[in-house]
């Protein structure tokens, strides 16, 4: 369920930024390449970067502007970025336009005593490509290589930099094809006194058994790694119980463990109950998408309440639970104040099951944050038991029901639980429900009501132009303070789209829409056109995606890419 989508939204349009900046191959016009907020290449932050219209750094080393075009590449307008050597107080303006050219030696000097990000996802590496970035990971304190067909040769010189960098605190390698013999090299640097990495990812690089005893050796020997990520790899509960041997080491100070698709059974839990009891610093644990059974997530419950850690996400997604294990997840809930996150998705807990979880979530030790239930065989009958957690559950925060057939009756009992002052809930996604435009009534009526619900995600149900309708009389009240709103596949036709650019007009707290698959046709998509050109509108990002319209349309998205650079349309 991870929200991805804005990685696509900003494409080449505003990675290529710092083609200004590093024409010695940092970056590449038309390739993937994101770089971290605040700052492009500097410092980090979580979601996606806003675009400043000017920003000086910490340091007063560089200054960033909106500009025409991409002198390098036929991307959208985007900002380019040039490197000043001047004093911390300092700040030099940029020209209209700045041109890609040459760093001196001198400049580049300067620029590599400050610690970057680099940040690759989809690239192809080359020799020659890659003798180039070795050169810039001396000075990075986080190195991100998703999905650039590294091999084990590379984890050769990774390993090297690793060893070289002790400023390098977090190495994203996911979806490569590393090996367990690239897993050996890496290794070596990261057994290494002066390595001192904090975040190691490996999802989906060809592990097996045989990488365990060597992660196993790391876990033991480096207390300053407190993330490791090695879902997707083929570990099997061998593999697994290796490396719970080098959590219940004293030196190992884990505290986030990942394990998704790693082809557990029922018989690793008494190797991770084991280790739970070991590790009091463990927040964080993923077993998702392992075939474990109600006996293993029994077994793990308990091993919970009785494990000192304080445990604050725990995900259980695809397990083969069903509600035999809920009572045992309830108890976990009513004994651990500190679980925040728990997900138990895609699991076949019905009705019976859930009623036995909303126990432990209305206890009073309770204080869960996010809940995910989504795909779990709910039906309207949950929804009275989940109305009582929304109404007075004032922590929880975040809630997935996709992919339950709650129908309009049990939507409208969530309605009346929101609209208690209590209900301090931020999102909701409800797509693929069963809902139409006889809820929707309710749904308005929270609008109005609730000032704390950002998120709605309400797509893939049959709402219609009236519901739509109707929804968007919640969204123009005062009171709706509304940002992400997804109605994708609703049935939406052009006859509804005035109505919904008058919303993103007025809402200016609205700054994401989500109109996919519905027939909106050329007429409905030049009204949502017409709304993003008002200054009024702040919309961020527009999803239209299989949307069909015409080459007049397209011409005027062409234009308004021009006019609204900080708008972002998804088709």
């Amino acid at each position: 369920m991870q929200r991805a989508g804005w990685r696509r939204s900003l494409g080449c349009a505003t990675l290529c930024a710092v083609c200004s900046l590093l024409s010695t191959g940092l970056a590449r016009p038309g390739r993937w390449h994101r770089v971290t907020p605040p700052v492009y290449m500097w410092g980090s932050a979580a979601g996606p970067p806003a675009l400043p219209d000017r920003v000086l750094l910490s340091d007063g080393a560089s200054t960033l502007r909106k500009s025409a075009a991409c002198p390098s590449c036929t991307a959208v307008p985007i900002l380019h970025t040039k490197l000043h050597a001047v004093l911390p107080s300092r700040s030099l303006p940029l020209p209209p336009r700045v041109q890609a050219v040459p760093l001196p030696a001198r400049i580049w000097d300067l620029f590599s005593t400050f610690k970057m990000d680099l940040d690759i996802q989809c690239e192809e590496m080359n020799p020659s490509r890659w003798a180039e970035l070795l050169s810039t990971m001396k000075s990075c304190s986080t190195i991100r290589l998703d999905d650039c067909n590294l091999s084990s040769s590379n984890c050769k010189d990774l390993s090297s930099i690793i060893h070289t960098n002790p400023s390098l605190k977090e190495l994203k390698l996911n979806n490569n094809e590393l090996g367990d013999a690239g897993i050996e090299y890496l290794c070596k640097g990261l057994l290494t006194p002066s390595c001192s990495l904090q975040k190691l990812w490996l999802q989906n690089c060809n592990l097996t058994n045989a990488s365990c005893e060597t992660l196993r050796s790391v876990l033991s020997a480096q207390p300053s790694l407190t993330e490791l990520h090695v879902g997707d790899n083929k570990l099997g509960t061998a593999g697994v119980k290796v490396l719970c041997q080098g959590l219940m080491n004293p030196n190992c100070k884990l505290q986030k463990l990942q394990l998704e698709y790693c082809e557990l059974t029922a018989d690793i839990v008494e190797a991770l109950n084991a280790a739970l009891k070991a590790k009091p610093t463990l927040k964080e644990l993923s077993l998702s998408n392992n075939t474990l059974g109600d006996t293993a997530v029994k077994q793990l419950c308990r091993g919970l309440v009785e494990a000192s850690c304080d445990l604050e996400l725990l995900h259980l997604e695809n397990c083969g639970i069903t509600s035999d294990s809920c009572r045992d997840i309830s108890a976990v809930l009513s004994s651990k104040p500190s679980l925040l996150d728990l997900a138990v998705g895609d699991n076949k807990i019905g009705d019976a099951g859930l009623a036995l979880l909303c126990q432990g979530l209305l206890h009073p030790n309770c204080k869960i944050q996010k809940l995910w239930l989504w795909d779990c065989d709910l039906t309207s009958a949950s929804c009275k038991d989940l109305s009582r957690v929304f109404s007075t559950k004032e922590t929880l925060l975040e809630v997935s029901l996709i992919d339950n057939n709650l129908r309009d009756s049990g939507m409208e009992m969530l309605c009346q639980a929101l609209k208690d002052p209590k209900a301090h809930l931020q999102e909701l996604w409800v797509r693929e429900c069963g809902l139409t435009a006889a809820c929707c009534k309710a749904v308005s009526s929270v609008l109005s009501v609730n000032k704390h619900l950002q998120v709605l995600h309400i797509g893939e149900n049959k709402l219609g132009n009236a519901g739509v309708e109707i929804l968007c009389e919640g969204l123009l009240h005062p009171n709706c303070n509304i940002h992400s709103l997804w109605l994708g596949n609703c049935d939406i036709t052009a006859a509804c789209c005035a109505t919904l650019a008058n919303v993103m007009v007025t809402k200016q707290n609205l700054t994401e829409l989500d109109l996919s698959y519905n027939t909106l046709e050329d007429e409905g998509v030049m009204k949502l056109c017409e709304a993003v050109r008002n200054p009024n509108c702040k919309m961020q990002q527009l999803i239209l995606y299989d949307i069909f319209w015409g080459p007049e349309v397209d011409d005027e998205l062409k234009a308004l890419e021009e006019a609204r650079p900080d708008v972002k349309i998804i088709s």
